[in-house]
């Protein structure tokens, strides 16, 4: 097999459909076993009620939501299968107050999760992986499912790492998996000041913390897309990571980051200022990074 990209992650609500149509249009013409595709669950898509305008999304958790979101986005794709599927945004950013949050974990809770096991033991997919935006929420579910992995979405950065202290470790004990998402913190450590974080207007201290990064990057010839894509590939739970590239060119540009050597003294600088944990895994020196779904 030719090196290339190799994992791809959709959903029904990138681009209401039309991110499942644009990949599926380029995956269908690829041999099935050169590429591992995920997309997701917990929206439907339905027309408008007034006949015009953008699709409606409707959130639903349960057996028949999932059974119901699972089938449209196949016939989207064109594909029979996924070889991965994610429950999307079960959490309090979208569904406050906690009254909201309870039904729709209930959904999950009473019937949707077995609609999940039951495709996954039928082969339908090969695993089922839950979305995960804030912290303390990745406890709630071990706690209440048998997930294969989670999508971390910001929360383990060259930024943050509290998760270091009780999530990352649960899902090493549990044998979970971890697939980050923004690594980039939605811009602020692609670019740099001038970035967002979180898609919001970085603090001053976010910013003074990226200089400071950017300034030990630049002492050791590190780019900083590549110090913060290998960073989050070195813990053990970590299986993948999805940079978010808007265009080929940073396709490109991010595969080409992750072939970059990184000085081993560029990790020890870091957590000698106060900017990385003492406890964080880093790239070991030499070692060749790979990131696998």
């Amino acid at each position: 097999m030719a090196p290339g990209i190799r994992y791809y992650d959709t959903a029904p609500w990138y681009g209401r459909g039309l991110s499942e149509l644009r990949v599926g249009r380029l995956l269908r013409e690829q041999p099935r076993s050169d590429f591992v595709l995920s997309t997701k669950v917990g929206r439907i898509l339905r027309a408008s009620r007034t006949g015009s305008g953008p699709l409606e999304v409707v959130f639903d958790y349960s057996a028949d939501g999932i059974q119901r979101a699972f089938e449209d986005s196949l016939q989207r794709l064109g594909l029979s299968r996924v070889d991965m599927l994610i429950v999307h945004d079960l959490d309090f950013g979208y569904h406050a107050p906690q009254a909201r949050w309870d039904a729709m974990m209930g959904q999950l809770l009473t019937s949707g999760w077995r609609a999940l096991d039951d495709l996954r033991s039928a082969g339908t997919i090969g695993a089922v992986g839950v979305g995960i935006n804030p912290r303390g929420m990745i406890p709630r579910f071990l706690d209440l499912f048998d997930p294969d992995f989670f999508l971390l979405a910001g929360r383990y950065t060259l930024m943050e790492q509290d998760v270091l202290e009780d999530e990352l470790p649960a899902c090493v004990e549990r044998g979970v998996g971890v697939i980050i998402g923004a690594p980039f913190n939605s811009g602020l450590l692609a670019i740099g000041p001038g970035g967002t974080y979180d898609y919001a207007e970085p603090s001053p201290e976010r910013i003074d913390k990226v200089n400071r990064i950017a300034a030990t990057c630049e002492r050791h010839n590190v780019s900083l897309v590549s110090a913060a894509l290998q960073f989050v590939l070195a813990h053990p739970a970590v299986a993948s990571v999805i940079p978010g590239p808007k265009t080929p060119d940073e396709a490109r540009a991010n595969v080409d980051a992750m072939q970059r050597q990184i000085p081993d003294a560029f990790w020890s600088d870091l957590k000698e200022a106060g900017l990385l944990r003492a406890d964080a895994p880093t790239p070991a020196p030499g070692a060749p990074v790979v990131a696998h779904a």
